[in-house]
């Protein structure tokens, strides 16, 4: 965050109440902080550039718990992502990372979340749980797919192991974000597809928006093998920047109610949140 050292601060404002020491006290304006957030103008449910995503409002909670204003960085959550944003000194927070990614600090984690099924609310898989229902053999399943320059999500590799792969269908891992609706919510609606598996913000946001009424429900196992489907989300900020860090957490620990609230509000599915040393990326951000 660009804010001037605190000594010199401070010596800016003790000349110049001297110089203006007619202007009552009360009308003295604090030093403009600014928490330059480095976000996705095209990139929801997550973030847009017309602030219409839950992490431009968590964005603004926790400046205006912090007394500063929210300038952003606009590039596309692509790979190089952090190179060109944040590790270029572009900008200086990115709202959600995993905890304890490897490229930069995380903060201490305010929100986790996994995928989820989601189906049509009229039909008869509402109680869809499990990765390894049977039924799911049977049905045509659509997933989000990185393509050659990217890992799958975690769920895609769990079907694979079971051998069920006739049925799916792959949607861009990518071109999810910046939809009014995911591709796959899409054409569940239009009956392409039984049932799809997304990321769990992703896929609260599509039973939210869809006009066709969806339901999203949590995979109840959190790990398959290796691979967990559960993700600690923090922010990330430069790995020098502990001072920011720290004073992202305490304004997290302060606003943690409005942030739950808004997190509901765009129907992210939540779970217990547990602090964890580190938690592998969830690849569908």
């Amino acid at each position: 965050m660009r804010t001037a050292p605190l000594k010199a601060t401070a010596l800016f404002l003790a000349t110049t109440a001297l110089l203006v020491a007619d202007v009552p006290a009360a009308h003295a304006e604090e030093p403009a902080h600014v928490l330059r957030v480095c976000a996705d103008p095209a990139g929801l449910p997550y973030s847009n550039d017309h602030a219409e995503g839950f992490e431009n409002r968590i964005a603004v909670v926790l400046a205006k718990e912090l007394r500063a204003r929210v300038e952003y960085t606009w590039w596309a959550q692509r790979r190089g992502f952090l190179r060109n944003t944040l590790n270029a000194g572009a900008c200086d927070v990115v709202m959600a990372v995993p905890a304890g990614l490897d490229m930069v600090r995380t903060t201490k984690p305010y929100y986790r979340s996994t995928f989820a099924f989601v189906t049509r609310k009229d039909g008869a898989l509402g109680d869809l749980r499990s990765i390894d229902d049977p039924r799911l053999r049977q049905l045509r399943i659509g997933v989000p797919l990185a393509g050659d320059d990217g890992a799958n999500p975690a769920p895609v590799h769990a079907l694979g192991r079971r051998g069920i792969t006739d049925g799916i269908r792959g949607f861009p891992l990518y071109g999810e974000l910046g939809r009014t609706l995911p591709a796959a919510a899409e054409a569940l609606g239009r009956g392409e597809i039984d049932v799809a598996v997304l990321w769990g913000p992703v896929a609260g946001a599509a039973a939210k928006k869809s006009s066709v009424p969806l339901v999203a429900v949590p995979l109840v196992e959190e790990r398959d093998l290796e691979q967990p489907f559960t993700f600690a989300m923090a922010m990330g900020v430069r790995k020098e920047d502990a001072a920011l860090a720290a004073r992202l957490d305490a304004a997290i620990a302060a606003k943690r109610e409005a942030i739950t609230s808004i997190l509901r509000d765009a129907g992210v599915p939540l779970l217990p949140l547990e602090e964890r040393a580190r938690e592998a990326k969830p690849d569908a951000h």
